[in-house]
């Protein structure tokens, strides 16, 4: 692979250790970066003056993967991290495949308010330029919804996203869309090898041989006002004015979400949102999360403080990319005082695909896919396959289609006839006929007008939910998440639990054990391990397609109610989690 070194991550011979020399100059000599070129530097004295071979082996051992997600990774030299010799070349990369692949020759680049994605982006625009490619740049740091919905809306061949969405802070990404057939949905096999091997084609050589161009154009607000608009034209007009309104409380978790989904909301006729003052700002550094990422322990922490502290009906959270939501609703208790649940992610999938089978049956679902549309197909609600298995309950009794597929937004927007799909981790396609990606912010807006439409009748999101356990049976949900800082430690617990699968968990009989290695049920082969439990449970068990965890996703249903089912649910967490740590 060009720009690695085989065998680096044994640097004791001296072959080994020239050929890092050489590839590490090689790259030194071609970064453009002075941060980066100063890092590489010091590695490159701490090998040849200490003797410390260990660094730079890890830096040029390999590199970056290009997959279905693009790139995703942590900031520093070398082809294992995101900068911007490799951006570079990811962008050549992309360029040469929509060239020689004959695809419409116009890309539109968006980006997030994460260190270096604003320079990520203009080094895209310009190699892309270079190319002759017709680019169009985003003239600011916005959503990656905001992206998505321009490649469909500027009818572009491709769409770039330079984010990390809810990774670490340190970290950064680079998205890729495909417009025309593929409708502005994520690439899926076999495009996203056929980029990778022209980005290697690219890395053969040196980018200052490259030719750049700033013949491309910057968006103003047009794409922006055209997002806002439609996004805002998903909900009804309010069911009550804005003093009588729901009290939200809303956090942008530094990211990028706050401006974009203010403007929504106003369009939409909602009451502005509290804010948390401490998240509201685009701030890379992430001062005040770990991981921002709404679903890790403590992130959402100063939001529920300050939902407590204004007493609000509810709390929103986007992550920084704002392609994601959480919600919260506030539990009250016997003494008067209340604090906030945050409801899972398959919580609000119930909620949405509900409104939405509704509105189908209603013949409202004029917004399904388009392409879908035309050739007749049904109304469908589709949910990743680690997501509960609830919502094929809601499209079975509006008599909607149903598919589950495998995890991704590039497969569940492309399902035929969508009306609504989510993912358990916090993603909600809401509007497929306008974008083909999971979109926090509408998902947010059609929230409120629910929770609008039910403070009219003096019923809360809670009810909401135990009328959804009511009409469809309790179910319950949950996640045990792994984080490893060895990524072999993955394919050990994999293999594990392949090898000597549990008989039971907490007494809780497994019924069936499969395997998706080898590709199951018209699934293409995948490395996902499913058990079926006694009594209607499931536990789905894959590696994270994003961070270095092992996930485990949990599934129950009980005839006892929904705290019954999440009882059930806690038992086989905490039965599961030592399998996997």
């Amino acid at each position: 692979m060009s720009g690695t070194v085989s065998g680096a991550h044994d640097p004791d011979d001296e072959s080994t250790r020239a050929a890092l020399l050489d590839a590490a100059t090689r790259w030194l000599d071609q970064d453009p970066d002075d941060e980066t070129r100063a890092e590489l530097d010091a590695l490159l004295r701490a090998a040849r003056d200490d003797d410390d071979w260990a660094p730079l082996a890890d830096r040029f051992g390999s590199r970056l993967a290009f997959g279905t997600a693009g790139l995703r990774g942590e900031l520093g030299a070398g082809p294992t991290r995101m900068n911007r010799v490799l951006v570079t070349q990811a962008a050549a990369g992309l360029g040469r495949f929509l060239i020689d692949s004959g695809r419409v020759r116009s890309v539109v680049i968006g980006y997030d308010g994460r260190v270096n994605s604003d320079v990520f982006a203009r080094d895209s625009a310009e190699v892309l330029a270079g190319l002759g490619i017709e680019v169009t740049l985003l003239s600011e740091a916005l959503p990656t919804p905001v992206l998505a919905f321009a490649v469909r809306h500027l009818d572009v061949g491709a769409g770039v996203m330079v984010t990390a969405s809810h990774n670490p802070p340190r970290d950064n990404g680079y998205k890729v869309y495909l417009g025309q057939g593929d409708h502005g949905s994520q690439i899926v096999p076999p495009v996203d090898a056929e980029i990778a091997q022209a980005i290697d084609a690219v890395a053969a050589g040196d980018i200052r041989d490259l030719a750049r161009s700033d013949a491309y154009a910057i968006q103003g607000t047009e794409v922006v006002d055209a997002y806002v608009a439609a996004t805002a034209g998903l909900v009804d007009a309010p069911a009550l004015p804005p003093q009588e309104q729901p009290r939200v409380v809303y956090t942008a978790m530094h990211g990028v979400g706050w401006a974009t989904a203010r403007q929504v909301f106003a369009a939409a006729g909602f009451a502005e949102p509290d804010v948390v003052p401490e998240q509201i700002e685009p701030d890379g550094a992430f001062p005040t999360v770990a991981f921002p990422n709404p679903e890790e322990p403590g992130a959402m922490d100063l939001a529920l403080a300050r939902g407590v502290e204004l007493d609000a009906d509810l709390v929103v959270a986007n992550d920084p990319d704002a392609d994601r939501l959480a919600l919260a609703i506030p539990v009250p208790a016997d003494d008067g005082s209340r604090s906030f649940r945050r409801l899972s992610g398959n919580e609000v999938g119930w909620l949405l695909g509900w409104r939405a089978a509704e509105q189908a049956a209603q013949g409202r679902a004029g917004r399904a896919t388009g392409d879908a549309a035309d050739e007749g197909t049904r109304p469908a609600l589709a949910a990743s396959i680690v997501s509960s298995p609830a919502l094929r309950h809601v499209a079975e009794r509006y008599g909607l289609d149903y598919r589950d597929t495998l995890t991704g937004f590039k497969w569940v927007s492309r399902v035929p006839g969508l009306v609504f799909g989510y993912e358990e981790a916090l993603g909600y396609l809401v509007d497929p006929q306008v974008i083909r990606d999971k979109d926090g912010i509408s998902a947010a807006v059609v929230l409120l007008g629910l929770a609008t439409e039910l403070a009219a009748r003096g019923r809360t999101i809670a009810d909401r939910l135990q009328e959804f356990a009511d009409t469809f049976g309790a179910a319950g949900s949950g996640q045990v998440s792994v984080r490893v800082d060895d990524l072999d430690r993955i394919g050990q617990v994999m293999s594990a639990l392949r090898e000597t699968p549990p008989a039971d968990l907490d007494g809780i009989r497994v019924l069936e054990v499969t395997d998706f290695r080898d590709g199951v049920d018209g699934f293409p082969p995948s490395d996902i391990l499913r058990w079926d439990l006694d009594g209607g449970a499931r536990v789905i068990v894959r590696p994270s397609g994003t961070e270095p965890k092992v996930k485990v996703y949990i599934d129950t249903v009980s005839s006892e109610g929904p705290d019954a089912a999440a009882v059930l649910v806690q038992r086989i967490a905490d039965a599961v989690r030592p399998l996997v740590c």
